[in-house]
């Protein structure tokens, strides 16, 4: 978990505590950053207040040396210039009595609605000893409110106080004034640090915790609403200023030292206006159901899907405590984000992938398999991918008709572990340990649980892709698929025609060895298949344009559901990805072809989002890559699978236990209380993800029979658009949805390049400038790019030589082509030999100055195309090579432009030499010089080399022919080293080296 602990005290504090100046000075605003990991506050007693310091203190720094005020200003400059929004949030703006009162009040915005001034998106943290306050304000900076929060000791529980007032920035800055004049006696109060929000409470031995969001990006944007992944967080404990931790309390510590196990900065996301544990589908129809009923906005804000809220656990004290928590808090999911932009002819679309996993059965890979006993299977995934058009921002169409945008599609996707009782006890050292099933259950009840779940989420009919072994030597996946297979037909006998379980089993790894099956091939009938049965949410009008809701969902599996899973998914993605472009009218066909740039893009996206999966399930990433499927891998990709297997092996043999502590911990599996078993000392963590026993009789006994519920099998519908009536027919959008504030951020200074739209990912991005120009490059990002293109054919013919002579051609007229555009030259034609997707998305530099030439001839004009001399620092870099880079250059392959050039340089000139044919010299090439050599013999008189050491030898004052010519003799037994042998040069450095120094000259490190 990237958060971290600090103690409390003039040092340790993200930004210099300090009092409001007197009345008629000007108080300083100060930025707060936070730049380490993680941090837990540890109050201790204040000293006596000293005099505010001319310049702020160096800020995580336990000598406090000061520095000029423009430093922090600059840092804080460079990262605006890079986003839209700092990372860090800015501290409220506090002035004194005297200015607040001459400065006149900013009333809100009449026609503002009265929900978006509940949305704060930045906070301030201020301290006083007793209590904490938390500063809120909205996008405007126009509306403000305050959270008090006792800072009380163990033995309390957690106080938190919300007026629930809307202040502007004038009464603000009263109130805080107020609050510092009554706690003078203490020491004022004092800015702690910023926030973009809270995460929530968490309490183990000792005290409350307060989760805090310090830092986020931007990853996504969907109908003007931004998605943020969390970059940074910090801990702070709600104690008292002068209280001290007991050191005998060891557990406190240790329970900390588990939950920084967790990594928060990795794959955990927030959004402040858009619900991102919910499909758009269902937001967009809880929206119009909401219209329909005649329902205010904001009465389905909160609505959040309790499966993906990872710190559900952390925000239930904000919820007994608050009546609307979550205009504070912040609910966060796990698992992957993505955006990027396909340009077709000045016409972009959105692709957007969205993967939430599931907190229930949450886990390390051999430490949850298969299924609980509530029917939730471990590493449950649901993934969503978003396609629009950017031809509106909003939800909205012209009118303004609300939530009917027809330019939104999405198609949801899921995987998940087999649901049965199975387990693989990994306490060997087997990388595969054997499959053992547990219970065998006559009724199915998890894999019944698991798949009424799947209808009520997304209705019928339910696609099983099964991808494990169908034949094994010794039985291994084979054992489940026979038991699965068992447990669908025993299911689907009680299912109503229409709704039945659609069953595919497939040994997709079989096929994959076999070099007669077409993989891909087999994958895409599959999709088609699978896409035909489950289609895709579509939004419209329901009059002008229609409307297509998903019903049914493919549900895809192998036994770790990473490899072949991710495959499998990207198959049936790509397909869903042509559907969802035809019926935004983009392409004629619902098919793209692979190697194309729009397929590429979505190549890359899915290779990230199986990667990230695996890393949070298996330690590692995917081991199988779209490559090794398609049978286009090239053999650099062999030593990345084995280290990605040996990453995954060690992971799961010696970190899993560690991280399984951290979910338990962090996902409130595991509450301690007082004459309970610490979590370490716990054998199992069974009874943590399974039910109680001693509650099974309470509860209502499952029907074996009628085991679904008929409501989650109806078909799902999306209201059909009915315009606002009564008071809100006269309301305008932002009354309903205030993307416009968010997105376009009025009265705010932006520009293009540091809009998130603008830097997104895009294929437009590798498109080269130059040929695109000229009209030799289709724009097209569903063209195919091979070596067959009819316009670049025409750039690789070689000239023809009618005249059988000696002719010398430069090759620079050969390839002149190739040295106009170099780039999408090699970019095509490293396409088809399957080069890997993360070269081909390297963007071209367009501010590269000149480099060598395609040509071995001097350069006419006489400029100097020489690489420039490395410096002794450079040098110095270079000569570090240790195995951590090595393994990183294994893991990422890669290749330069510089050596894409020389290699194009190197192919293309022997080839473009003329053949001779003739001993004759052209008539317009002076050869006698030349004649004159060659009729001379003193070339041969000479030699060349006549002697060692002489002038055909190259050898110098330090040659040592003797020692040559004792190199050059051998003994009669070469292998024995004699005591004359001894005193020579290379007896004397391999002495030094057995020794224990090096053989090579270390060069100095600056």
């Amino acid at each position: 978990m990237a958060d971290t602990t600090d103690q409390d005290g003039a040092a340790a504090s993200d930004s210099q505590p300090s009092r409001p100046p007197s009345s008629g000075s000007k108080n300083d605003p100060r930025e707060t950053s936070d730049k380490e990991s993680i941090d837990t506050d540890q109050p201790e007693p204040e000293p006596d207040p000293e005099p505010e310091p001319a310049f702020p203190l160096l800020q995580n720094n336990a000598s406090s040396v000061a520095l000029p005020q423009a430093v922090p200003a600059q840092h804080r400059a460079a990262e605006d210039d890079n986003d839209e929004e700092p990372a860090v949030a800015r501290p409220f703006h506090r002035t004194t009595g005297l200015e607040s009162s001459a400065r006149p009040s900013t009333p809100p915005d009449e026609q503002a609605p009265a929900p978006s001034a509940y949305k704060m998106h930045k906070f301030t943290l201020y301290e006083t000893a007793s209590r904490y306050y938390i500063v809120g304000g909205e996008v405007t900076e126009k509306r403000y409110r305050i959270l008090k929060i006792d800072r009380n000791t163990h033995d309390s529980d957690l106080s938190i106080t919300d007026d629930g007032i809307v202040y502007t920035k004038k009464e603000m800055n009263s109130l805080l004034n107020t609050i510092d004049d009554g706690n003078v006696a203490t020491g004022g109060i004092k800015e702690r640090c910023t926030t973009w929000g809270i995460l929530g409470f968490i309490k183990f031995t000792g005290p409350y915790y307060m989760l805090l969001i310090t830092r986020k990006s931007t990853v996504a944007m969907i109908g003007g609403h931004y998605i943020y992944q969390i970059e940074d967080t910090r801990l702070i404990p709600l104690t008292p200023a002068k209280y001290k931790t007991d050191a005998r309390h060891v557990e406190e510590q240790r329970f900390l030292n588990i939950l920084t196990n967790l990594d928060l900065t990795r794959s955990f996301y927030f959004s402040y206006s858009y619900d991102i544990t919910r499909t758009l589908q269902h937001n967009i129809t809880k929206e119009r159901t909401a219209l329909l009923n005649g329902l205010a906005p904001g009465t389905t804000y909160g609505d959040y899907n309790s499966m993906f809220i990872w710190n559900s656990h952390l925000l239930r004290p904000a919820e007994e405590s608050l009546a609307q928590p979550f205009d504070w808090c912040r609910p966060i999911i796990h698992g992957y984000i993505d955006q990027a932009a396909i340009s077709i002819y000045g016409r972009v679309a959105h692709i957007t992938i969205i993967a939430r996993r599931s907190r229930y059965f949450a886990g390390a890979r051999f430490l949850k398999r298969g299924a609980n006993d509530l029917g939730y299977v471990a590493n449950d995934v649901e993934t969503e991918q978003i396609v629009s058009e950017a031809q509106t921002t909003s939800f909205h169409s012209a009118g303004p008709k609300l939530f009917v945008n027809s330019q939104f599609t999405s198609y949801v996707q899921h995987r998940g572990s087999i649901p049965l009782h199975w387990t693989q006890d990994n306490t060997g050292v087997t990388p595969k340990p054997p499959i053992e099933l547990n219970l065998f259950d006559p009724f199915y009840t998890a894999a019944a649980l698991h798949f009424d779940n799947l209808f009520e989420r997304y209705g019928s009919p339910v696609y099983v892709l099964n991808l494990i072994k169908a034949r094994e030597r010794t039985p291994r996946e084979s054992k489940l698929l026979h038991e699965y297979t068992n447990a669908i037909d025993y299911l689907n006998q009680f299912l109503p025609d229409g709704h039945k379980i659609i069953h595919k089993a497939w040994d997709m790894s079989r096929a994959a060895k076999s070099k007669d099956q077409d993989v891909i091939g087999t994958l895409e009938n599959i999709a088609e298949s699978v896409v035909t049965a489950t289609g895709f949410f579509h939004n419209g009008d329901g009059d002008v344009t229609p409307i297509r809701a998903q019903n049914g969902v493919a549900r895809t599996n192998c036994i770790d559901c990473l490899d072949r899973t991710n495959a499998a998914q990207f198959v049936i993605g790509k397909r869903a990805l042509g559907h969802q472009l035809h019926a935004l009218g983009i392409i004629e066909h619902t098919t793209i072809e692979y190697d194309t740039d729009a397929v590429n893009l979505f190549t890359h996206m899915y290779h990230d989002h199986g990667d990230t999966i695996a890393v949070q399930y298996g330690g590692s990433q995917l081991v199988n890559t779209m490559e090794t499927y398609r049978k286009i891998n090239q053999w650099t990709s062999h030593s990345r699978d084995m280290i990605e297997s040996f990453k995954r092996y060690y992971n799961n043999s010696f970190l899993d236990s560690q991280r399984q502590e951290a979910y338990n911990l962090f996902l409130g599996n595991y509450i301690f209380s007082q004459g309970q078993p610490m979590l370490w000392d716990l054998s199992t963590d069974y009874y943590l993800h399974h039910a109680d026993p001693r509650t099974w009789l309470q509860k209502r006994k499952h029907d074996y029979i009628n085991w679904f519920t008929p409501a989650y099998l109806e078909k799902k519908t999306v209201p059909r658009y009915v315009a606002p009536k009564g008071e809100l027919a006269s309301k305008p959008v932002s009354f309903f949805d205030d993307y416009w504030l968010e997105y376009y951020r009025p009265s705010t200074l932006s520009s293009f390049p540091k809009m998130f739209s603008y830097k997104m990912n895009s294929t437009i991005k590798y498109i080269p400038f130059k040929s695109a120009q000229e009209g030799r490059y289709d724009l097209s990002p569903f063209r195919v790019r091979t070596d067959g293109d009819s316009e670049m054919s025409d750039r690789w013919r070689r000239p023809v030589v009618a005249k059988k002579e000696v002719t010398i051609v430069d090759p620079a007229e050969s390839v002149q082509s190739l040295d106009e555009d170099s780039e999408s030259v090699m970019t095509e034609r490293a396409t088809v030999r399957g080069i890997s997707i993360q070269r081909w998305l390297q963007p071209i530099q367009p501010d590269r100055g000149p480099t060598i030439r395609h040509s071995i001839m001097k350069d006419s004009a006489g400029q100097d195309y020489a690489k420039p001399k490395q410096t002794p620092q450079e040098k110095s870099k270079a000569a570090q090579w240790t195995f951590a880079n090595i393994v990183q250059e294994s893991l990422n392959p890669s290749v330069s432009a510089q050596e894409a050039e020389d290699y194009a340089r190197y192919i293309s000139h022997p080839q473009s030499l003329p053949l001779v044919v003739s001993t004759e010299a052209p008539p317009d090439i002076d050869s006698s010089e030349y004649q004159e050599y060659l009729n001379s013999s003193s070339w041969l008189a000479e030699g060349p080399m006549t002697s060692y050491g002489g002038a055909g030898g190259g050898g110098g004052d330090d040659d040592d022919p003797e020692g040559y010519a004792d190199l050059l003799r051998i003994g009669e037994n070469p292998l024995t080293v004699t005591d004359e042998d001894l005193p020579k040069k290379r007896y004397k450095a391999y002495g030094k080296w057995l020794r224990g120094k090096s053989l090579f000259k270390q060069q100095p490190v600056d």
